[in-house]
């Protein structure tokens, strides 16, 4: 495989990026482009620590790549700073489009927390509107560049703060106008899933989708929590699911293992796993596996049936795109063209849309491999 400068590609002759691509985890306020952040500061009041967007870009890299989620997440109030108005969010949320669609992306669902971005006096409904508003100009400029892409939103509420029914009924109300689903995400460790079981139970009797960040920081009590509590549809990494296995044997391309309970559900009942290789590899997700790409367990997830997806997380903070992800698992275990294609299906198939619009992405899917 050969990597072109511009991040791009090539794997059996096939662009990756060209390659039609769905992605599930995809944070708004870890996409935010350098140069934006640098033209928004200044009306935004926000003092950077780089002026020259590429330098401010090396600074926000550099302190993500930290080994822990916290410190990671601390990057995020230089890109929450100047998204606080609706003209700053509406221009994120389009330029959001437009990169991802740009990289090969035909369906993505964005997550973002309404409640962090209110410091301008905007409302919850008004910054969600603001938000809707630059995803449909982004669409409408990708289709006019000709690239097809529909984009979701997934309304996260933060772990932390104590409002995840309020966004939750935020999120309903918005159902059919742009809001495809519900998420937990901020730290994670000593903020499970059960702490915000009121808002689940509504959103349970709404028959509303549900992500929720697990076993990312915390381990195999927050991915039950998610499930039992959340009643999660999906995992938001739920890489560290690997702790309840146990490798018994592992010669030449054939691996024993022995399944705890809960790893044999998640693989048995195929709850999809948004795993995002780089970004698990900067916040410590996988540090009891090594601190390399290729010690990331996603390999013995897929070659034991897991439904794996890859995802970018926050394309800022790691500098990346599905399309790197994609030619860094490459790299990393030899993948070929359909595993790549099996890792779209996947996503596909997770999406927060119906069977039969679902069904319309694996056909897309099935058609860009097949040119």
């Amino acid at each position: 495989m050969s990597i072109e400068p511009t991040g791009d590609a090539t794997l059996q002759g096939v662009s990756l990026r060209s390659l039609p691509k769905v992605s599930l985890h995809d944070h708004l306020d870890g996409a935010v482009r350098p140069a934006t952040i640098v033209e928004l500061a200044d009306e935004a009041g926000l003092a950077l620590p780089e002026q020259e967007p590429a330098r401010l870009g090396d600074w926000i890299a550099n302190r993500s790549d930290s080994g822990s989620l916290v410190e990671y997440l601390k990057t995020f109030e230089l890109t929450t700073g100047v998204m606080q108005t609706a003209a700053g969010l509406t221009r994120i949320a389009r330029e959001f489009v437009e990169d991802i669609a740009d990289d090969g992306v035909i369906y993505g669902e964005v997550r973002w927390a309404p409640e962090q971005h209110l410091a301008g006096g905007l409302s919850l409904e008004q910054a969600v509107e603001a938000v809707q508003q630059g995803i449909e100009e982004g669409e409408d400029a990708a289709d006019r560049a000709g690239r097809s892409i529909r984009v979701g939103q997934l309304l996260s509420a933060m772990s932390h703060t104590g409002r995840a029914r309020e966004i939750a009924e935020l999120a309903v109300g918005f159902r059919g106008s742009g809001v495809v689903g519900f998420d937990v995400a901020g730290p994670e460790d000593g903020y499970p899933a059960s702490l915000h079981r009121e808002a689940f139970d509504y959103l349970a009797e709404q028959f509303f989708p549900v992500t929720v960040h697990a076993g990312e920081a915390a381990g195999l009590a927050s991915i039950r929590s998610a499930l039992l509590d959340g009643r999660a549809l999906r995992l938001g990494h739920g890489v560290r699911i690997v702790s309840d296995l146990q490798v018994i044997n592992r010669e030449d391309d054939e691996v024993q293992v022995q399944f705890g309970d809960l790893a044999r559900w998640v693989r048995d009942r195929e709850i999809p796993l948004e795993l995002s290789p780089s970004s698990n590899l900067q916040t410590g997700a996988i540090a009891a596996w090594g601190t390399e790409l290729a010690d990331h367990p996603f390999d013995l997830l897929y070659q034991l049936g897991f439904a794996v997806t890859v995802n970018v997380d926050n394309r800022t903070m790691s500098r990346t795109s599905l399309t790197r992800e994609l030619s860094l698992l490459v790299d990393a275990f030899g993948y070929d063209l359909d595993d790549l294609e099996t890792f779209q299906f996947n996503a596909a198939a997770a999406a927060f849309l119906p069977v039969e619009e679902r069904e319309e992405l694996v056909e897309m899917i099935a058609e860009g491999f097949e040119d």
